[in-house]
Parts: C-alpha cells; structure tokens; sequence
C-alpha cells in the first residue's frame, strides 16, 4: 500500500474507557520512553479528560488495530505510531488548541509532527531537538546520607529551589508558564506523595533537590535535578542523586530521565552514575 493510501485508511479517535486495555499495551511496547502515561494509567482509573489530564487520541488502521496515540492537556505526549500516524495525528490535532506547556516524546515524533503543526500553533518558544533519554538498573552505591524525602512543613524552604530549577531549565519562571499558584499545589502534592528529595543546609536552604516526577511499574522517571549554583563543580550532585536513585529502585526496577544534549555537567553525573542511552527524546516549549 502507498503511503497516501496508507494514511488515508487511518482514522483518529478519542479513547474511552472500553480502549484503555489496547491503549496499556501501547504504551507498554515502549515502556521508558513513555513513563509519564505509564504511571497515570497506574494513578488514574479513568480515561475521562478531566481525571486523566487531556484527551487521549488515537490512530486506528484500516484492521481497527490501535497503532499510535497522543494525550493532549497541559503537555502533548505522542505515543508509538510511526510517520504516517504522527502526519494523521498532527493534521488531527492543528485544530485544536496548543497545549500550555510543551510537546515532549521520541524525537523523530516530535519532529514530524512539529513540523506540520507550528504553521497553526506559531512558533516555539525553545526547541531542545536532542535529549537522550538515559536508564540505570543497579545500585549505584556511595550515596549521599544527607539526601531525604521533603517533608510537608518544609514546602516554603523547598519552593525557591524546586522554581529554581524551573526558570533554569524552562527558561521562564513558573509563575510565567504555569501559574504560581497552581505551581505551588504541584510542588505540595509532589511532596505530599513522598516524590521530592533534597539535601538541606544548616540555615534551612536546599543544596540539592530532585524529584521522582513518575513512577510506573517498569521505572521512576526522575526530574528536576539541581544543585544551588554557587555550589556547583564541588561533587555534590553525583552522590546525591545516587541516593535518590537508591530509593526510586525499591519502587520500580530501573529509573530514567532524559537531560539535553548540550548540559555536559549533568551528562558526566548520569555517566558516573553508570546510566546508558536507551533513546533519543525531544521537547517543544511554548
């Protein structure tokens, strides 16, 4: 079948509950690269848009087989699918509003499907075209002990650190891209769930933080690693995010995160970590 042929027979749906075993098995095919809608199946038992956090859409083929999906809310996340899904997908998706955040998936899916959609969403405010996505499956010992979960009267000392982070790797702070407000609550319930980790100072400041931002049954993603600036280059952080990795591997048998291809700093922690590439992601930031 000719490729136009072939994309003519795919149809595009929004997914029910009925579809949410066909959609696990989608996802888990490629389990690492799509952590974040592994472990909201695992959190969320409905479908529904509102519970879920966006519209979960699908491409079906000419033998009603589920061969790609996208969930679109505050972040468009493309899952499976090859070219010609992602094409059907993005011509599906130019019509509706752009996500608040960002795209973020394998980066040839992302790059096909920007391609198509920045005529109708505008232009981007950050292209990151190459993120390794990077996994390790063993301890990798000699962790720092200072490293502990946050506490939830400790969320005002945890905040300046955690928006830190944000406005050095978003390039906005979050009071720009999210709402301080509603980034506040984010923070509280990532404390709250026992997911946020730092290293404290004597005057009550964090040093270090890092979050496991999802966990699934195959790995605990982690995000938002940092290190106060001024502390930098001094070995703190490959210790510290050793014992984050400690914990995160008595919830799931490996952890991942993804980094951008020009923070070398953070590669060689990842790399002495003993972390390997297991795929290439790309965000899309608005």
């Amino acid at each position: 079948m000719s490729p136009l042929l072939r994309r003519s027979a795919l149809r595009v749906e929004q997914l029910t509950d009925d579809a949410r075993p066909e959609l696990r098995r989608l996802v888990d095919a490629d389990p690492i690269v799509n952590a974040v809608i592994s472990a909201r199946l695992r959190q969320v038992s409905t479908l529904n848009p509102h519970a879920f956090g966006g519209d979960v859409l699908a491409v079906r083929d000419s033998d009603d087989r589920l061969v790609a999906a996208a969930v679109h809310g505050r972040n468009l996340l493309p899952i499976g699918g090859a070219e010609d899904e992602w094409q059907v997908l993005a011509d599906h998706l130019a019509g509706r509003p752009r996500p608040g955040i960002s795209v973020v998936g394998r980066a040839e899916a992302v790059r096909v499907m920007w391609r198509l959609l920045e005529s109708r969403w505008g232009p981007a405010r950050s292209v990151r075209p190459c993120q390794p996505l990077l996994v390790l499956d063993r301890d990798p010992r000699q962790s720092d002990p200072r490293v502990r979960a946050v506490r939830p009267d400790e969320l005002d000392a945890y905040l300046p650190a955690a928006a830190a982070m944000f406005a050095e790797e978003l390039g906005v702070p979050p009071e720009t891209a999210a709402g301080m407000a509603d980034y506040r609550q984010r923070v509280a319930a990532v404390i709250r769930d026992g997911r946020a980790f730092a290293i404290f100072a004597a005057d009550g400041t964090v040093t270090f933080k890092a979050d496991l931002g999802a966990v699934s049954a195959h790995t605990c993603q982690v995000h938002g690693v940092w290190v106060r600036p001024e502390l930098r280059g001094r070995g703190i952080g490959t210790p510290a995010l050793a014992a984050v990795v400690q914990h995160a591997l008595t919830l799931a048998p490996t952890v991942s995160l993804y980094v951008n291809d020009f923070n070398t700093a953070a590669r060689r922690v990842y790399e002495r970590l003993g972390m390997r590439q297991v795929a290439e992601l790309s965000t899309v930031l608005f």
